[in-house]
C-alpha cells in the first residue's frame, strides 16, 4: 500500500485524536495533508507541530488562530479538496459536516466518513454526489464498519438482514420514573465507550441509533424493514449480517475506535497495527442480548419512522435532537424534554420538501427554531 494523503476534519474531537493516534502508529502509510478544529486552537496548534499539514483551519474564527491558519466554515470544504489529499476523515458533529462530505466526494475522495448527520440528513445528495465525482464512502462508526466487514465483496442480494448492536448506553435497566429524573452527569456516565458529549447524549437516548439506522439504509442499499437493533452492554459484537441462506457473521472487537478508524483508511486491506490490543474470548465473556425497550427510549422509533417517510423528516429529527441536546448540555432542559421536542418538530416539520440542499437546510434550520421557541 502507497502512503496516502489524509485531511481530517475535526481534529481535536474524539474521532479526530484517535485518529491522529492510529496514523502517528502508520506513518511509513499516510501523511497528514489537512487539519481542522472547531474552537480547540491550543491543541490544534500542538497537531500542526507534530504532524504538519500542509493546510489548517479553524471554524470558530473568534477563537485566536496562528497567522497560517485559515478561518471560518469555509474551512471545512477547502481542507476536503485539496489535491494532495487522497481519504477525507469527516469527524465533524453534526449537520455541520453536510457540505465538506459533499464537497469531498464530487473532488473524487475517499470519504472516511464519521460525520454520520450526513448521510441522515442529505443520503440521496451524496449518493449523487458519488455518482457525479467518483468519490467513496466509507463507514467509520463501529457498527458500519461492523457490517461493512461482514458482507466484504457480497452482492446487495445475498444479505437478508442487518442487525446493529447498542450498548443499552448509561440507562439500560432504569424505569420511566428514574429516566425523568436523571442529570446531566448521569446522561454523560457511559458504560463502555468514551465519546464526546453530544454522542454520549445520543447513545443514552438511543437516538444514536436511530441514525445508525438510516445511516445503514444509505450506506448498504437495505430496505428499513431489514434493518434491528438489539441490545448488547459488552459491546464487542458490533454488527450481524445475516445472509439469505440463513448464515449470520458478526464482527467482534473490543469497544475501541482506532479498529474502524484504521480500517476506514485501509478498506479492503488490512495492515498490522500493534496498538490494539488482542482479543481474548474468554475474559470478553459472556455476551448477551436484549431487545430495545421501544416506549422507555422512544426517540430510536421516531428516528427509523422519520427515515421510513424521507423527504426532509430525518434533516427535522437529526436537526430537532442536536438542539434539544445542546439546550441539554447547556442545563436549561431536562433529559425527557429531548424526545418530547424531536416528537414536536416532525408532527410540525415532518412533510416539508427535501429534495434540494436548500430544501434540506431550511428544515433544519426551522426545526432548531422550533426547538429553541419550544422551552
Amino acid at each position: 500500500m502507497k502512503s496516502r494523503g489524509v485531511a481530517i476534519l475535526g481534529s481535536t474531537g474524539s474521532i479526530g485524536t484517535t485518529a491522529l493516534r492510529v496514523i502517528s502508529r502508520q506513518r511509513e502509510r499516510f501523511s497528514i495533508t489537512a487539519l481542522t478544529a472547531n474552537t480547540n486552537a491550543a491543541l490544534l496548534a500542538e497537531q500542526q507541530d507534530e504532524f504538519r499539514p500542509g493546510y489548517v483551519g479553524l471554524v470558530d474564527s473568534s477563537e485566536t488562530a496562528r497567522d497560517d491558519w485559515r478561518s471560518g466554515a469555509a474551512c471545512l470544504v477547502e481542507a476536503s479538496t485539496l489535491s494532495g489529499t487522497d481519504i477525507v476523515l469527516n469527524a465533524i458533529v453534526g449537520a455541520a459536516g453536510l457540505d465538506a462530505t459533499l464537497a469531498a466526494l464530487r473532488a473524487g475522495k475517499r470519504v472516511a466518513l464519521a460525520n454520520k448527520e450526513t448521510l441522515v440528513v442529505a443520503g440521496a445528495l451524496a449518493e449523487e454526489a458519488c455518482r457525479e465525482g467518483g468519490g467513496e464512502i466509507v463507514p467509520v462508526d463501529s457498527e458500519h464498519s461492523a457490517v461493512l466487514q461482514c458482507i466484504a465483496s457480497r452482492p446487495k442480494s445475498d444479505v437478508r438482514r442487518i442487525i446493529l448492536t447498542a450498548s443499552g448506553g448509561p440507562f439500560r435497566g432504569w424505569s420511566e420514573d428514574q429516566l425523568a429524573s436523571a442529570t446531566l452527569e448521569d446522561a454523560l456516565r457511559h458504560p463502555t465507550w468514551t465519546m464526546g458529549r453530544k454522542i454520549t447524549i445520543d447513545s443514552a437516548t438511543l437516538a444514536n441509533k436511530a441514525l445508525e439506522v438510516i445511516e445503514a439504509h444509505f450506506l448498504f442499499g437495505i430496505p428499513y424493514d431489514r434493518i434491528d437493533v438489539v441490545v448488547h452492554p459488552q459491546s464487542i459484537v458490533h454488527s450481524f449480517v445475516e445472509f439469505v441462506d440463513g448464515s449470520v457473521v458478526a464482527q467482534m472487537s473490543l469497544p475501541t475506535m482506532e479498529l474502524p478508524v484504521l480500517y476506514a483508511l485501509t478498506h479492503p486491506e488490512r495492515l498490522p497495527d500493534d496498538g490494539v490490543a488482542p482479543f481474548d474470548p474468554v475474559s470478553a465473556s459472556p455476551f448477551t442480548f436484549e431487545p430495545v425497550d421501544m416506549a422507555r427510549f422512544p426517540a430510536l422509533q421516531m428516528g427509523i419512522d422519520a427515515g421510513r417517510r424521507g423527504g426532509a423528516a430525518p434533516a427535522v429529527y437529526n436537526a430537532a435532537n442536536e438542539q434539544a441536546v445542546a439546550l441539554f448540555l447547556a442545563g436549561k432542559i431536562r433529559f425527557g424534554d429531548i424526545p418530547r421536542a424531536i416528537e414536536t418538530a416532525l408532527e410540525s416539520l415532518g412533510d416539508l420538501p427535501g429534495k434540494t440542499r436548500e430544501q434540506l437546510l431550511a428544515a433544519d434550520a426551522e426545526a432548531r427554531q422550533m426547538v429553541m421557541e419550544l422551552f
